[in-house]
């Protein structure tokens, strides 16, 4: 039966594939492009993927605008960077506005069949599933109805940061998904010169190296499936990876290692006229997933607007080419359970990064990580002294504020220049970009993730923004100031203290609390916002006044803050304060057993509730 069955979906194959190409999507997880050999990794065994590279295009500036995958899939969806939607939180389910048109749904409105297998997490309110013909781990291309194009996704997840935890590996290994022993020996691979050579590290290395033969050989099973189906010809096949990954400073940060991923793109003969570019190219354009949308719907032929798609086409009939001064924007925000603020940029060369929080330590930018070996070993290796320059740094506040690096020279960004005076003009140059990127895409993290419901009155963050848009550079220029304040700024906070306005309020406070003591003379103006009817305002002063030496006021108003937290954000933002403060263990057991009871306490809170209670029973 199954030749019949070959036989009769190739011939549904060319029937559907006369007028507009099937396109398949095989995503991976959580490696960046340097992880393979097509992309010049002499350790790397991935064959079938370096095959699909010398077949069709090989992206060499291609970049996740998030380096997690929640608020990555929210860029791709709707073509629209997640900071302008209010979904750039990871595992968050804010409402978005209804203009924002998913591009699946678009494709089906072609006459599209649209599968994915399986993933969805959108990051925004809504049924993600419903959006598909078929979204499971069973959906599959050949289920769609004689004479449709198909749109297929293929989410692969061997790669998983997951599969780096100890039981993963043998559990990968008992099935022989991974060998016994690594192929390459941990003493001989190239640990990137932001680790610390751990052995730990250099072993995760080893075994990844295992995992994405692996994954290989599953890109190959798709694609020769595609071959026997008899669609090959008639199929434009798409891989990347979500984000960059997976040792430690890869996932969840904006360096290229997070946020730097491979896009391969086969386009068949019969459909060579979408492309511009020769078989076997190397594109050196940037491109980023706020792209993939358009080019997705360009593509399949789509006539009319891409409505709130905010990238461009690269292949197709409407692909446009990149603008002289093209840039990428990249974002940082909550990671899990850490909250933070990071943007960033690059065209493709050189990059600027910002740090909006820097009170925070830049590791880790979630627990969950910590269960890799790797990660373990470097922050015990921290805690217990071993560790000395960047690799100390790393796990301590205060973060630098801004870095700029020629990622030419220094691709693995180790070098900062932004206090070089050589470069102090590519500096403002970058920095004024930013600004003009954060204004424009009417950035929804300006607004402290704990504010959303208070000050959008139950819209989406992204209409609040909008409605803000006349007063945003101000904002902005305020934010910018509050991340690296100098004394001569005191006044203008102060002066933004008393502001009727709660973002002007909450970013002054910010200022104040980066000055620390220097801003002591703030106090009694921070001690009236003790009682703002904004908690981000709240526990901004709690850790100003901790700040400047007044711990028990600190504690009482961080307490207070958790204890009367009307939301999973706000209980968030009190516990990192408290973590900050050396204070957890004030929190009340009380407390710990309420969370852990509440379902509608949000996963991360009870997530942080089950590791204090661990920690007071003596458990990990």
């Amino acid at each position: 039966m199954k030749p019949i069955f070959v036989v009769l979906m190739a011939l549904a194959g060319v029937l559907c594939a006369a007028g507009r190409p099937n396109i398949l999507w095989i995503t991976a997880e959580d490696h960046s492009a340097s992880w393979l050999g097509c992309y010049g990794n002499p350790d790397a065994v991935t064959p079938r993927i370096d095959a699909l590279a010398a077949q069709g295009l090989r992206f060499t500036h291609a970049y996740s605008n998030a380096a997690v995958c929640a608020v990555a899939r929210s860029t791709i969806l709707n073509g629209a960077h997640a900071v302008s939607q209010g979904t750039q939180h990871m595992r968050s389910r804010h409402r978005i506005p209804a203009s924002f048109v998913p591009y699946v749904t678009t494709l089906r409105n072609m006459g599209y069949y649209c599968s994915n297998n399986s993933k969805t997490d959108y990051n925004f309110k809504g049924n993600d599933a419903a959006l598909w013909d078929e979204c499971s781990n069973r959906a599959h291309y050949r289920k769609r109805p004689e004479n449709k194009p198909f749109f297929a996704i293929f989410n692969l997840t061997v790669s998983h940061e997951s599969s780096l935890f100890p039981p993963n590996i043998a559990a990968n290994r008992k099935r022989g998904i991974i060998p016994e022993s690594p192929r390459v020996d941990p003493s001989s691979v190239k640990v990137p010169p932001y680790l610390p050579d751990l052995p730990e590290i250099r072993s995760d290395i080893a075994v990844y190296h295992d995992t994405m033969t692996a994954l290989d050989g599953q890109v190959g099973e798709l694609l020769d499936e595609l071959e026997q189906f008899g669609l090959a010809d008639d199929t434009i096949v798409f891989y990347y990876s979500d984000h960059g990954g997976i040792i430690p400073r890869g996932k969840r940060y904006l360096e290229d290692s997070g946020t730097r991923v491979p896009l391969l793109v086969r386009v068949p003969v019969k459909w060579r006229h979408l492309s511009p570019f020769a078989v076997g190219s190397s594109v050196d354009e940037c491109v980023s997933f706020v792209d993939l949308a358009p080019t997705l719907l360009s593509l399949a032929g789509h006539e009319g607007g891409t409505g709130r798609m905010q990238g461009r086409a690269f292949l197709g009939p409407k692909r446009t080419p990149p603008p002289k001064d093209d840039v990428v924007f990249l974002y940082g925000d909550r990671f899990d359970e850490i909250p933070g603020m990071r943007r960033g940029l690059t065209d493709g060369r050189w990059k600027y990064i910002r740090c909006f929080t820097p009170s925070f330590p830049a590791a880790p930018c979630s627990y969950y990580s910590l269960a890799q070996r790797g990660w373990a070993a470097w922050h015990d290796a921290w805690k217990n002294g071993r560790v000395t320059g960047e690799a100390r740094a790393f796990w301590e506040a205060p973060q630098v504020v801004e870095r700029l690096h020629d990622t030419l020279e220094d691709p693995h960004e180790v070098h900062n220049l932004a206090s070089d005076p050589a470069h102090a003009e590519k500096l403002a140059a970058m920095r004024n970009r930013l600004k003009s990127e954060m204004i424009r895409h009417r950035d929804t993290g300006l607004m402290p993730e704990a504010m959303f419901t208070a000050l959008a009155g139950g819209k989406p963050a992204a209409d609040y923004m909008a409605s803000r848009a006349a007063g945003l550079p101000d904002i902005v220029d305020l934010a910018f100031t509050a991340s690296a304040p100098a004394v001569a700024d005191l006044g203008k906070l102060l002066e933004g203290l008393a502001s009727d306005d709660p973002l002007v309020r909450y970013w002054s406070a910010q200022g104040c609390l980066h000055l620390g003591p220097a801003a002591e003379m703030a106090a009694p103006a921070m001690e009236k916002l003790a009682a703002d009817a904004n908690s981000p305002v709240r526990i901004t002063v709690a850790r100003y006044f901790h700040a400047i030496g007044r711990v028990e006021d600190a504690r009482r108003l961080a307490l207070e803050c958790l204890q009367q937290s009307s939301g999973e954000y706000a209980a968030l933002d009190a516990i990192q304060a408290l973590t900050r403060m050396e204070a957890l263990d004030a929190v009340p057991d009380a407390w710990v057993k309420r969370t852990l009871r509440d379902a509608r306490a949000g996963e991360y809170p009870r997530r942080l509730a089950e590791r204090l209670r661990n920690e007071r029973r003596g458990g990990d």
